[in-house]
């Protein structure tokens, strides 16, 4: 039987984090290979857990980190954390790419990127620019299974501050119940919500590629999907 192996990129993230304490609970994988800075201690009890402190400007040196089955991708900053557009390009479209670029020719069969709702490669707004720049650059990439979920704005308990952020958050527990129908993609959604349906969605492996909005998400997380 072949060995089924997840690779989680961003795991110390928002969405990354929730994702690893999903897999570690599943018996889906017979390794998670898990990307992070430091070794994260919560993590280390997991027999099945592969930490690896990795250096994102020099990915081709970690040759022997890549051969996965299903690589999840939860890589993101902002303008305020990378200190300038062309770092924050660098960490969310360069990496990203590389990272399935060197997975895939080592046999990875589904990609599952966590991307952003408006994403456009023609859009005039630098965010959802580089967004839908990546999402093209992907889909160019060959993957049999390409999951770009684009999810609204996510709900969840941060490290750090950010502002605008808690201040939608606000905003959107008053506005939230108005959102019906074909309004339901822009609600907020919990950042462990996103991370169920990337699980399931790796369960399901959906030919081709598929790109799937909040209310989407919001429907996965609760499905009963089995392993295929």
């Amino acid at each position: 039987m072949t060995e089924r192996i997840a690779l989680v990129a961003g795991a110390t993230g928002l969405v990354g984090r929730s994702l690893v304490d999903i897999l570690v609970h599943e018996p889906t994988y017979d390794r998670i290979k898990v990307l992070v800075r430091q070794i994260v201690p919560d993590w280390q009890s997991y027999t099945q857990v592969e930490q690896l402190v990795t250096d994102y400007d020099h990915l081709d040196q970690h040759a022997d980190t890549w051969q996965a089955t299903d690589v999840y991708c939860c890589l993101g900053t902002t303008i305020k954390q990378a200190g300038s557009q062309e770092r924050m390009y660098q960490i969310d479209v360069t990496y990203p790419l590389r990272l399935a670029e060197l997975a895939r020719a080592r046999g990875a069969e589904h990609f599952l990127l966590i991307s952003a709702m408006g994403a456009d490669a023609n859009s005039r707004i630098f965010y959802s620019r580089i967004k839908g720049e990546l999402e093209q650059q992907l889909s160019a990439l060959g993957y049999p299974s390409l999951s770009i979920v684009q999810p609204s704005l996510l709900l969840g308990e941060r490290k750090e501050f950010r502002l605008g952020e808690r201040t939608a958050a606000a905003i959107s527990s008053v506005v939230s119940p108005l959102l019906r129908g074909g309004l339901s993609k822009y609600k907020p959604i919990q950042a462990t919500t996103v991370a169920k349906a990337m699980y399931k969605l790796a369960l399901k492996r959906p030919n081709g590629v598929n790109n799937y909005l909040s209310h989407q998400l919001q429907q996965l997380s609760s499905s009963h999907q089995t392993d295929s």
